[in-house]
């Protein structure tokens, strides 16, 4: 499960760092352009915030990490939809995270951490 950069909870299962990015969503079943959206980013999956809950249960994610020269790409699940404010954040779970991007976020985060 992932969780929001704000409250951590004593249910929170989150297994590497979050660090705050700007995400590129579309919605698999709807298709259309990309949305950007704020959101933070792990090893996992990703966090974003929506002004309204997503429609589908899986999207399309692009991230471009500060130093890398290629986007990543990956599909991901929403796991869960929580309300925050006036606004909805989704809960997403990578479900098809090629090994070269998992490999690209894992040296992001890793630099972050020196």
């Amino acid at each position: 499960m992932i969780a929001s950069e704000g409250p951590a909870g004593a249910g929170d299962r989150r297994e590497s760092r979050r660090v705050p990015v700007r995400i590129l969503i579309r919605d698999c079943a709807l298709g259309g352009s990309f949305e950007e959206r704020p959101g933070n980013l792990s090893l996992g999956g990703v966090y974003f915030a929506e002004g309204h809950p997503p429609h589908g249960d899986r999207v399309e994610i692009r991230v471009l990490l500060p130093g890398e020269t290629t986007e990543v790409r990956a599909v991901g699940e929403i796991v869960r939809v929580s309300r925050e404010g006036g606004a909805f954040g989704a809960h997403v779970r990578f479900e098809d995270l090629p090994l070269e991007a998992e490999l690209a976020i894992a040296r992001f985060l890793e630099g972050l951490q020196s």
